[in-house]
């Protein structure tokens, strides 16, 4: 069996309902990733955590030192669990994610996080094109609303779309329910 690590990106108090950035389904998404992640630890998997800050405080959202930028109690590091802080989309860019992943020999990921759209999307697809296998667990990921050209996406919408492109090709998609039984 590869060497798998769960990633689990962005799950902060912003995307809470109390926070500045409330996405649709984030406490459900959290709650299974919470359960993704009792299951790595039980089985000696690492869990990397993923927490987006903007580089200077005048970013509406994700600023320094604020409880906004937290990693939500739910799905909180343990022990010596590494804490990859970005300030881009993309948790690859400008961090030590890939050397975190290659010193314990990871080979494939599990990505769990927010926003569907955003970062989950450039964390999966980053991960596919540096060879990791990679699988996204869809309702341990979350997303918004959207607008466009006076039409707006629903969040449903929204992460089905993200979740189907991942599927076509880029990760296998599974929910937390049959990751956790295979």
């Amino acid at each position: 069996m590869k060497k798998r690590a769960v990633i689990v990106i962005d799950l902060q108090n912003e995307y809470l309902p109390s926070g500045k950035l409330p996405l649709s389904g984030i406490e459900a998404a959290s709650a299974n990733a919470a359960k993704v992640i009792a299951d790595a630890r039980s089985k000696g998997f690492p869990v990397v955590h993923v927490r987006h800050e903007f580089a200077n405080s005048e970013a509406p959202v994700f600023v320094p030192g604020t409880n906004g930028v937290e990693i939500q109690p739910t799905v909180a590091p343990h022990g010596d669990e590494p804490i990859i802080v970005k300030n881009h989309i993309n948790a690859f860019r400008g961090t030590d994610l890939k050397q975190q992943l290659e010193a314990r020999g990871v080979e494939e990921v599990v990505v769990v996080g927010a926003m569907s759209h955003m970062c989950v999307d450039a964390g999966v697809r980053a991960a596919a094109d540096m060879g990791y296998g990679v699988t996204v667990l869809h309702d341990a990921c979350a997303t918004l609303d959207l607008e466009f050209g006076g039409v707006t996406v629903p969040a449903a919408q929204v992460h089905a779309t993200m979740m189907a492109a991942f599927a076509f090709g880029y990760a296998t998609v599974k929910s937390t329910g049959e990751y956790l039984a295979a």
